[in-house]
Parts: C-alpha cells; sequence; structure tokens
C-alpha cells in the first residue's frame, strides 16, 4: 500500500513541550520548530533515553541525559562539550503535517494531503475529542460502524429509549480502500441525543477508508446535519487510539452550541464502547483459537478485514442490499 497520512494527534496538545504518540507499535515525539510540526521515533542513539523528555532548543529536540541534539528531519546538530566534527548519527523521521486541528504523520511521503472529514472546505463548526481502547482495529472500526449494539450497549443514549423499530432498507457499497453502508427508512434514532439534537434524517451512511479511519454521516433533507469522523490505528497490539472529529454545518453559531452540547453524550457513549471492547478482547485473548461468528447483520466486518490487509472489499465487484429492522 502507498504511504498514507495518519491521525496521531490533537494540534493543541504539542505546543512548547515535546509530546510521545504510539505509530506501528514505535513511540514516536512530535515538537514544534520554526518549520512546523515534527516527528522522529522517541529514542536517542546514544544511550536510548527517550527524547520526548528533553527540550525543544534552536530548532532541534535534546536528549535529557547527554544533551544531545537532532534536528526535525533526525541528523545531530551538537552534541555538548564535543569539540571536532559530529558523527552522522541519525534518528528516524516521520513526515508530518497538520488539518483542521488534527496532527499527521506517515512513514514514507504521501501523494496528497490528509483526509480529514467527508465534508472539507464547507463552512462547518468541528469539536476534537481523543480515546484509547484495549481492542483491536478491526473490531473497534466495526463497532463504530454496527447500529445493532446501539440498542444494548448505549440503551437509551443513542437507540432504545423505546421499544419502537424501523424497517431498514441498507446499501452496501465499496472500491479500493472504502466500504459503506447506506440506512434509509429511519427517521430518527430512539434515543435522547436524537431527541435533543436531530431533525427529520432522510438516511445516514456508515463508511470505512483505509488505513483506520470510519465516518458516520446524518443526512437531513437539505445535507449532512452532522458528520463523525474516528482516526483509529493499532498504537500498540493491545491498544487502539483514535482522533475524533465532530463536524457539522456553522449555521451562524448554532452549530458550535450543538457540538458543545454533544460532546458530553459522545465521551458518555466512548465509555461505554471502551468497557464492552476491553471485555470482548480480554475473552478473545483466554481463547486464541477461538475465531467470531460472522451474523447475518454484521455488514461490514469481512470488507474492513480486508481493507486493512490491503485487498479490494468484495462488494467492490458486488453491492449488496438487505432489508433488517433497526
Amino acid at each position: 500500500m502507498k504511504s498514507t497520512w495518519v491521525a496521531v494527534a490533537l494540534s493543541r496538545h504539542v505546543k512548547r513541550k515535546p509530546h510521545q504518540i504510539w505509530f506501528n507499535n514505535t513511540p514516536v515525539v512530535l515538537f514544534r520548530t520554526g518549520d512546523g510540526i515534527q516527528a522522529l521515533t522517541d529514542r536517542c542513539p546514544h544511550r536510548f533515553a527517550a527524547l520526548s523528555g528533553g527540550k525543544v532548543t534552536a530548532g532541534a529536540i535534546t536528549c535529557p541525559y547527554h544533551g544531545w541534539a537532532f534536528s526535525g528531519q533526525g541528523h545531530c546538530t551538537a552534541i555538548p562539550g564535543h569539540l571536532g566534527d559530529l558523527p552522522t548519527v541519525r534518528v528516524k523521521s516521520f513526515a508530518a503535517t497538520e488539518a483542521d486541528g488534527v496532527i499527521f504523520i506517515a512513514d514514507g511521503q504521501p501523494d496528497d494531503a490528509p483526509h480529514t472529514h467527508p465534508v472539507a472546505g464547507n463552512d462547518i463548526a468541528i469539536q476534537h475529542v481523543t480515546n484509547a481502547c484495549q481492542s483491536t482495529l478491526l473490531d473497534t472500526a466495526e463497532n463504530i460502524l454496527d447500529p445493532t449494539h446501539t440498542h444494548h450497549v448505549h440503551k437509551g443514549l443513542l437507540r432504545g429509549l423505546n421499544d419502537q423499530r424501523f424497517e431498514v432498507q441498507v446499501e452496501i457499497t465499496g472500491g479500493p480502500g472504502w466500504v459503506q453502508a447506506s440506512y434509509t427508512g429511519e427517521d430518527k434514532q430512539q434515543g435522547v441525543v436524537s431527541k435533543l439534537l436531530e431533525g427529520r434524517r432522510v438516511k445516514s451512511l456508515g463508511r470505512f477508508r483505509y488505513p483506520g479511519i470510519v465516518e458516520l454521516e446524518y443526512w437531513g433533507e437539505n445535507g449532512i446535519r452532522l458528520c463523525a469522523v474516528f482516526h483509529l490505528r493499532q498504537s500498540t497490539p493491545t491498544q487502539v487510539d483514535g482522533i475524533g472529529l465532530m463536524v457539522g454545518p456553522r449555521q451562524g453559531g448554532w452549530g458550535h452550541v450543538k457540538g458543545w452540547l454533544f460532546k458530553p453524550f459522545l465521551h458518555i457513549g466512548m465509555h461505554q464502547d471502551r468497557q464492552i471492547l476491553k471485555n470482548a478482547q480480554e475473552n478473545a485473548e483466554r481463547d486464541p483459537k477461538a475465531k467470531p461468528v460472522i451474523g447475518p447483520l454484521d455488514f461490514l466486518r469481512e470488507d474492513i478485514a480486508r481493507i486493512i490487509d490491503g485487498k479490494l472489499p468484495k462488494t467492490n465487484d458486488v453491492p449488496m442490499t438487505y432489508t433488517m429492522e433497526l
């Protein structure tokens, strides 16, 4: 697969001090210089101390152990006390950029700008969140895109405030690096969030994009009312980290108000998901040979797994349609 931008932190979390994140099971230090955001492997090659414990001075990050300094490209620029030529020592660097209040890095140099959300370029309001859970990228992405668990894990919050269900038509389509489900027939989710913040719904979409972007779109008669985007990454073998963006029309400032009202409910929902994903992961680890059953309503799981593995989704060739109660 081509080099791809991955969201790793919020811009506001990286100011004067270095900031450590995990990327592909590797610690990475983020820091700012006059040239913008920089990203290096968080390990000084001298004695392996974490560079994130040091300081940024004169456009370089200094190791907290012996003060060795490294540029944003990873070149050694100073060794305190040394008077001769500097050794050709280098720390691995990563491409880094920022967009919509989010820091992205890549192993290599991607051809395109990072994808932030589906309505980029419009007059929008954005709220940011971060999250981490004990799980896998596949399980976490499927969980976000699975509407059937909301009646149980998020009962009363997203759905299940009453026993009413709707007959919903589902269309599954996909292509290189993406798969999505489109739901029509549910006017409004029967939960507190929809009752308070959402008007009449025309359709909703759930989409997965390579390498770990999950998008939820809620459409009214005049277009997207709300878009929730989660940039996920398998930071370690047992942890998934995420950057979330809640995006909607600005509406003369009303969009910001709705975003602030929605944010506490989102944190409750994320906590509920963390608990169930942790429980499922712990049970999976007790019996590594067991394989999860693919149920008739698990529309996206197999294609998400294929995309993560760099393969085409099955729906690339054969779109599918279903009818269900939701």
